[in-house]
């Protein structure tokens, strides 16, 4: 049988249970999702040749790293080429592209140091979000930024968020598709602090400061993401869930990010998506996969990205949630990498999208909890995988695994002679 056969016989099975797989298709055809620039390059980016400091660390040594913002655009074309649905590009700061011999510290960045980034996502008809860049630069006085008792240092770092903000507007206007702007520090202490409230107070002014710069928020959709820990600042981090939930509800145009491997290891993001969609409306997300704690692990088809998935399409909620991918593995092919976190998300954005939601929600309601149960493991068993291949056959790009011969290819030819 064809793909087109096959897919035929599992959409006439998904009819009888109330789901039309065409209009899902269609529907995740459209669906922005941001592709992270730093997978590429293990989070170096171009404007310093020091390591990872500042809660953040990437692990592995695979030959063939982006060396260069050509190099880096290389291998994302070729790992766009394998995914299918509608993209978005989301930079990091650090990612500024200088002329030769030119160097311009991150308080002085402006929109004219990522004229390269705009003109390859308007080739390509895509969207750009952003990140200030708080860690891996010498302005990262014990730890701290944004949150730093030095008046100086937080003037530095102030200055960093307020340029971003305008290159942020700069991408919205030049592709014509809203920036979406996330602020995030490692700001903490590894030990017990002694003042806790002190370093949230200057952090929240800090913000305030960088979101007083004008901007259309129209265009730029400014977020504060939240972390229980990270490397160096395991005790205490001061931009938490409850500082960062409660800065966006109080602050008008600041929406929440949430980064699923930025919790605690029994909580799951998919059960505060709905709850927030109650309040905010819009939020944000940074799609990873935890593996104990915020490792940033290629995302895979696994539960609780399924579930994350679930619970936007069930809340009505694919043009209410802004979605990035965000993580860094460097002992795989880095462009591998890209391709399976990136068509992860779209099948569970799809299997999604191919669940009879409102049928399961009035068993629910209905309180025929029973037949709840029963329906939702034997939607488990369709024949999902015949849609999938058919969304991607429609997009234009592999449908199964035939899809490696090419990264094995491009790693042969170009990146293992780097």
């Amino acid at each position: 049988m064809t793909v087109q056969e096959r897919y035929e016989a599992a959409k006439a099975m998904y009819v009888e249970i109330g789901v039309d797989t065409d209009q899902a298709i269609e529907t995740l055809k459209k669906v922005p999702v941001s592709l992270h620039c730093w997978q590429g390059d293990d989070v170096t980016g171009f404007d310093h040749d020091g390591p990872l400091t500042g809660g953040i660390q990437t692990t592995g040594n695979y030959p063939g790293k982006a060396r260069t913002a050509e190099e880096l655009m290389q291998d994302m074309d070729k790992a766009l080429s394998l995914m299918p649905g509608t993209k978005k590009i989301n930079l990091h700061a650090c990612y500024a592209i200088f002329e030769e011999g030119a160097y311009f510290d991150r308080d002085k960045l402006e929109p004219k140091h990522f004229e390269k980034w705009v003109a390859f996502a308007k080739e390509r008809n895509m969207g750009l979000d952003f990140n200030p860049t708080f860690f891996s630069h010498e302005k990262v006085i014990n730890g701290l930024t944004l949150s730093s008792p030095d008046e100086t240092i937080r003037k530095f770092w102030i200055e960093h968020g307020k340029a971003c903000i305008r290159i942020s507007q700069y991408f919205a206007k030049e592709t014509g598709v809203p920036c979406v702007m996330n602020i995030w520090t490692g700001d903490g202490f590894k030990d017990i602090p002694a003042d806790r409230m002190g370093p949230r107070m200057r952090y929240k002014d800090s913000i305030e400061q960088i979101l007083a710069e004008p901007f259309d928020k129209n265009l730029v959709k400014p977020c504060v993401e939240s972390k229980v820990f990270g490397i160096g600042v395991e005790s205490y981090t001061v931009g938490s869930a409850e500082f960062t939930m409660n800065f966006a509800a109080t602050h008008d145009g600041c929406l929440p990010l949430m980064d699923n491997g930025h919790y605690h290891p029994t909580e799951v993001v998919s059960d505060k998506i709905p709850a927030l969609l109650c309040y905010y409306p819009e939020i944000a997300l940074h799609i990873t996969r935890p593996v104990r704690w915020d490792s940033d692990h290629v995302v895979l088809f696994d539960d609780e990205t399924k579930e994350m998935a679930k619970e936007i399409v069930r809340s009505d909620a694919l043009d209410r949630v802004y979605m990035a991918l965000d993580y860094f593995d460097a002992s795989i092919n880095r462009v591998s990498a890209w391709t399976v976190g990136f068509r992860s998300w779209q099948k569970a954005l799809l299997a999604a999208l191919c669940t009879p939601n409102e049928a399961l929600q009035q068993l629910q309601e209905e309180n025929r909890l029973t037949e709840l149960m029963m329906m939702q493991e034997e939607v488990k068993t369709y024949p999902f995988g015949d849609i999938w291949r058919e969304y991607c056959r429609q997009c234009k790009v592999p449908y199964d695994q035939s899809w490696f011969e090419t990264i094995v290819e491009y790693e042969k030819e170009v990146q293992l002679k780097r």
